[in-house]
């Protein structure tokens, strides 16, 4: 069954998008069938994977509102073993539709439940925001994968956002974990860059993935091409660690089989002493656990 990622910051310019279709592309070249949902109204992870507007187009809209299966919304991404479930501005509508509507954290869990056998990770692209869409995604997702700028301050949304997810935990999804957390936009040569990453592995500890994404203009240009990076310069910096970041996350989910069980409550354990501010009890989790070193989730 598919391990489900919801890819969320409630900060936007951060790198979710970015994330969504490079790691989703880079999983799919690593021989793990995967489908991304693009769950953002502006929908820039459809059109970042090559697909303009089109009015005419299902997007994640009909599956939520409307209840149209899952599957006659997926299209081929252009990617061997890729999918993507679209998105355009009608998902601006649904946020409000569905306070109305029974059961309405669970519409996209429900939506998917049809799809997760034929897949090995599953990847959401959230809203920069913490409206009724991104509630969806994080109550239907096995775990949430931050990415953070390496800026000042993308460091004061990190608790808020901690929190968030741990109130999510107590209500909607008990079993939410984090897959990790993604220094994005890292320039080493600057002193802020590396002070910002060297204060989140200090506080997280192996909660921050190993793998960094640096500045890159080819990262930032594929999206214009409506390409991952992969496709658009395979030897840029970009390319590479999005490929380093697959492998760390395949090599995640390997042991966490391994583990069984005991592998959620120790991550839990881990993010709820995060979100109080608790950093010995961070630390001391994060080491005290057989789980992935720096890096891993």
């Amino acid at each position: 069954m598919a391990r489900v990622i919801a890819i969320a910051n409630q900060k936007g310019g951060v790198g979710k998008t970015t994330t969504a279709v490079n790691l989703g592309a880079s999983l799919a070249a690593s021989e793990q069938r995967t489908l991304i949902i693009d769950c953002d109204p502006q929908a820039n992870t459809t059109s970042a994977l090559g697909f303009p507007k089109d009015p005419a187009r299902r997007t994640l809209y009909q599956a939520l509102i409307l209840g149209e299966s899952i599957e006659r919304i997926t299209i081929d991404a252009k990617v061997e073993s890729l999918d993507l479930v679209p998105s355009d501005k009608n998902l601006v509508g649904a946020s409000v539709e569905l306070v109305s509507m029974e059961d309405r954290e669970f519409r996209l869990k429900e939506a998917i439940r049809s799809v997760r056998e034929k897949y090995a990770y599953v990847l959401i692209d959230c809203p920069p925001s913490l409206d009724l869409l991104a509630v969806n995604a994080l109550a239907c997702a096995d775990s949430v994968l931050v990415p953070i700028q390496c800026e000042y301050l993308a460091l004061e949304g990190v608790s808020e956002l901690l929190d968030t997810l741990m109130r999510l935990r107590r209500t909607v999804n008990p079993s939410l974990e984090i897959e990790g957390i993604l220094l994005t936009m890292y320039d080493d040569r600057t002193t802020l860059s590396k002070q910002v990453a060297a204060d989140l592995r200090s506080f997280f500890g192996p909660q921050v993935f190993e793998s960094v994404i640096p500045r890159n203009v080819r990262l930032a240009e594929a999206p214009s091409h409506g390409m991952p990076v992969m496709f658009y310069d395979i030897h840029s910096k970009g390319a590479e660690s999005y490929f380093q970041l697959a492998k760390e996350v395949i090599a995640n989910a390997q042991k966490r089989v391994g583990q069984g069980s005991e592998r959620p409550d120790t991550r839990s354990r881990a993010a709820t002493a995060a979100a109080g501010g608790d950093t010995s009890s961070t630390n001391d989790s994060g080491s005290g656990s057989s789980g992935p070193g720096p890096g891993s989730e």
